[in-house]
């Protein structure tokens, strides 16, 4: 923060319940980190960019920024393989620096991110529910030492907030999924039941033995059936042939 005096207790809680109240209001997983890094800016004090660090199959992303400044230097982070960001979701602590210029930790990242981004200050905390890690919430600033003691309290309680809303998102879309693929393989047997004149079962069947057959997942291949494309060559959505129904019982010897 910029001053001495840090905000009152009143207003750390009124901070918090309208991040808190803010952050429920979204529901899908864009719109929650969206939500948190322009909460980061608006409600603490000292930063003025805020981003979001995942790591998806050794991949650093970026998804979600407050200005294109924290791209930049998730960018750069990937490429030297060093960082505060980094640090953070792999060793599941916070990390510090006030000034890069003189920053040891990170030699390959800390000039290039200043003399880039003109950044000098950054806090960087994991995003995690018990011991899930999904990321790093990092908060940038200009100055030199913009982040005391009282910031970092502030951050870490408000990368909380958001590691509980964003948790909360993940498992709605995870729910939303599951029930879309119930319906789209529900619709599948009901059209192979409709075609071939079998039971549920058995068009169940077809369908897992063509997913099996063509290594591809189930509801690709109810895709397949319930959106037929358009080109009798449809590797991308086959459906289910009459090779992958059920074999015939084997005769008596």
């Amino acid at each position: 923060m910029t001053s001495d005096a840090g905000p009152s207790s009143t207003e750390v809680a009124e901070m918090f319940e309208q991040v808190a109240r803010a952050l429920a209001s979204d529901t899908s997983v864009e719109a929650t980190l969206d939500a948190i890094v322009r909460l980061a800016v608006e409600h603490l004090p000292a930063c003025e960019f805020a981003g979001i660090t995942m790591i998806v199959d050794r991949v650093v992303t970026s998804p979600a920024s407050s200005h294109e400044t924290p791209r930049i230097l998730d960018a750069i982070q990937a490429e030297v393989d060093e960082g505060p960001c980094l640090d953070a979701i792999a060793e599941h602590q916070v990390f510090r620096t006030g000034d890069l210029t003189k920053e040891t930790r990170w030699p390959r990242f800390a000039e290039r991110a200043h003399r880039e981004t003109g950044v000098t200050s950054i806090v960087s905390f994991r995003l995690f529910i018990e011991q899930d890690t999904m990321g790093a919430l990092n908060l940038y600033a200009t100055a030199v030492d913009a982040f005391d003691d009282t910031d970092v309290a502030l951050g870490a309680v408000f990368a909380a907030h958001a590691a509980v809303a964003l948790s909360s998102a993940q498992r709605e879309e995870q729910l939303e999924r599951k029930a879309a693929s119930r319906d789209l393989i529900g619709q599948a047997k009901g059209i192979l039941m409709a075609q071939s004149h079998i039971d549920e079962d058995a068009a169940f069947d077809l369908l897992r033995r063509a997913s099996q057959r063509l290594n591809i997942k189930l509801t690709h291949v109810a895709e397949g059936v319930v959106h037929p494309p358009d080109q009798p060559d449809h590797a991308a959505h086959p459906e289910p042939t009459a090779s992958d129904g059920p074999s015939d019982p084997p005769r008596p010897g």
